[in-house]
């Protein structure tokens, strides 16, 4: 287990990025019995983790996951185009694995998949962990101390201090 850091935190990215690809993606099992459909798909994105681990060029920088009725996976990807091009490449492990779900599964109902995408600017980028270990953006990034880096632009504001007026 990674260690807690007992200060505030917050996530900085290099001065290479002006953006930052945040890209949501899930799964939902709508019917359980059916485990001879849901857990080939459950199987494909770990491959897919390890293939973009192994290869940084392709602009993965990282991900975390939740897992309950409906999967959450929260990654963070250099730029719009790194993502695309993953998804399209026919080298990929991402390809077979979009191409079979949709031979096996299609719209028969029994497994929802979504993704969502969002590219977001440096300057509005938020991020604050306290008692945590790295963690999503700041696991993939760098990590500081939050005190000491407080935006010019947008002071963060502590609990029990009042704004200024």
């Amino acid at each position: 287990m990674p260690p807690t850091n007992d200060r505030r935190m917050q996530a900085l990215l290099p001065d290479t990025h002006e953006t930052i690809v945040v890209f949501l993606i899930g799964m939902r099992i709508n019917r359980w019995w059916k485990i001879h459909k849901w857990l080939p798909v459950v199987r494909a994105m770990p491959r897919m983790l390890k293939e973009l681990t192994a290869n940084p060029e392709l602009g993965f920088l990282g991900a975390e996951q939740g897992v309950a009725r409906t999967t959450l996976m929260v990654q963070y990807w250099r730029s719009k185009d790194d993502l695309y091009n993953y998804a399209r490449a026919r080298n990929s492990a991402h390809l077979p694995a979009w191409r079979d779900f949709n031979r096996k599964i299609g719209s028969s109902g029994d497994i929802g998949v979504w993704h969502e995408s969002y590219e977001v600017q440096r300057a509005n980028i938020h991020s604050l962990y306290a008692n945590m270990p790295a963690f999503g953006l700041g696991k993939v990034t760098q990590l500081v101390d939050a005190r000491r880096h407080v935006k010019s632009d947008r002071p963060e504001q502590l609990p029990g201090k009042p704004s200024p007026a």
